[in-house]
Parts: structure tokens; C-alpha cells; sequence
């Protein structure tokens, strides 16, 4: 299960900023310059968008790194969140492959941390040629290793757009994730931060965005 805490902030300027406080080599395991990673998600569905009816979500989210392409082809399934705090069943596969194919990803997903019985769930009467691109984000993921209490989280600072049409939104928002350890850990380093930087919890996900703008459009 993704176990993370969203935090929003007011402009890059802010967010970035947390890099340099003197608070911030007192729990980053390495401090050293980081190279932002560029990201572009892609977010797809039925025509009469089943998987977010059953709170699911089927993304491919293209990364180049020094100029060398893959692809990460995820599920998300189920969960909640309250207070920015964001808990999801979630399965992964990295690829070469642009296209997600639904048998492919089940056959790499076998075994995985998160139950199979909830992915077949999540895709069940799906076939790939329903699925089609519904909306999409582009953003630069800059990414530490926090240390907190007993547990590892990874920090995720997020700047970017959501766009549909002629719409967009900023992103500006860190994501802490959870690694290993306890999510009361989570939590406190959550509240930590805001404390520190005055930023807000944030329960609106980029996909719940993202979807929000494209059907504003369709209006």
C-alpha cells in the first residue's frame, strides 16, 4: 500500500526553499545537490470511465533521465485520505514499453506487496482497446531521502502543470512517502514541516486534479 502525506505549497520559491533551511540536514540522509527528474503522466480510462467509478486509476508516466526513456505502468485501487494523509493499494511495473496492456502488467504485478485479488478487482470487464487517455500532468520531481523516528520516507518535491485543453493548473506540493517504518512517523514529520514552512495538508491528488479540469472543459 502508498502510504504518503501531501503538502501544498503557495509558489516554487517556498517549496524549493526548504532545501536550504537549517532545519533540513537534520533529517535528509543526504544533502547533497539533487537533479530534478522530468515526468509527464499520463492518465487513461473508458469512455464512461469505469475505473474512477470504482475508485481506480491506470497511469503511464514517461521519465527521462539524461536523456534515456522508460516507463513506470501503475494501478491504484481503493484507499482514502483525511488530512492529507494518502493511503492507496498501488502496483508498479517499469518498462520500456509506452502502452499499457492489462494482461502483460498482471503477469509483472504477481507476488507483489498488494493483494492480486484486489488488482483483478480493480481492472475486472476491462479490455485494453477501452482504454484511452482522459488527462495528463508534466511536472520536475526532485527527490531526498528523509530519516525520522524509525522510519524512511522519501521526499518528493513536485513542481509542474496539469493541463486540459487551454486549462491549467500549477503544481507546486511535496509528497513524503513512506518507505518503511511507522506512518505515525509519517505524520509527525508532516506536521514537522508545516509547522516550519506554513504550507497545507493537501487531499486533492494530481489524477483527481487533473480529471477536475478535463471535465470543467467538457462543460
Amino acid at each position: 500500500m502508498e502510504t504518503e502525506i501531501k503538502l501544498l505549497f503557495k509558489d516554487s520559491q517556498t517549496l524549493l526553499g526548504i532545501i536550504g533551511a537549517d532545519w533540513f540536514s537534520d533529517y535528509c540522509l543526504d544533502t547533497s545537490p539533487k537533479k530534478a527528474i522530468e515526468l509527464k503522466n499520463t492518465y487513461y480510462d473508458t469512455p464512461d470511465k469505469k475505473l474512477v467509478k470504482r475508485g481506480a486509476m491506470v497511469r503511464v508516466r514517461h521519465y527521462d533521465i539524461d536523456e534515456d526513456e522508460c516507463y513506470e505502468h501503475t494501478v491504484k485501487f481503493g484507499g482514502g485520505v483525511s488530512q492529507g494523509l494518502h493511503q492507496r493499494y498501488e502496483w508498479n511495473v517499469m518498462t520500456d514499453k509506452k502502452y499499457f496492456k492489462i494482461a502483460d502488467f498482471k503477469s509483472q504485478t504477481e507476488n507483489s506487496d498488494d493483494p492480486d485479488e484486489l488488482l483483478d478487482e480493480a481492472l475486472e470487464g476491462i479490455s485494453d482497446d477501452e482504454l484511452e487517455p482522459i488527462c495528463s500532468t508534466e511536472f520536475e520531481r526532485t527527490i531526498y531521502t528523509f530519516g525520522y523516528g524509525d522510519s524512511i520516507m522519501e521526499a518528493c518535491f513536485d513542481v509542474g502543470t496539469i493541463r486540459s485543453g487551454d486549462k491549467s493548473e500549477e503544481i507546486c506540493e511535496l509528497e513524503l512517502e513512506l518507505t518503511s517504518g511507522d506512518v505515525v512517523d509519517l505524520k509527525d514529520m508532516g506536521d514537522f514541516i508545516i509547522e516550519q514552512t506554513g504550507c497545507k495538508p493537501f487531499n486533492d491528488s494530481k489524477f483527481s486534479r487533473a480529471l477536475r479540469l478535463a471535465e470543467s472543459g467538457d462543460n
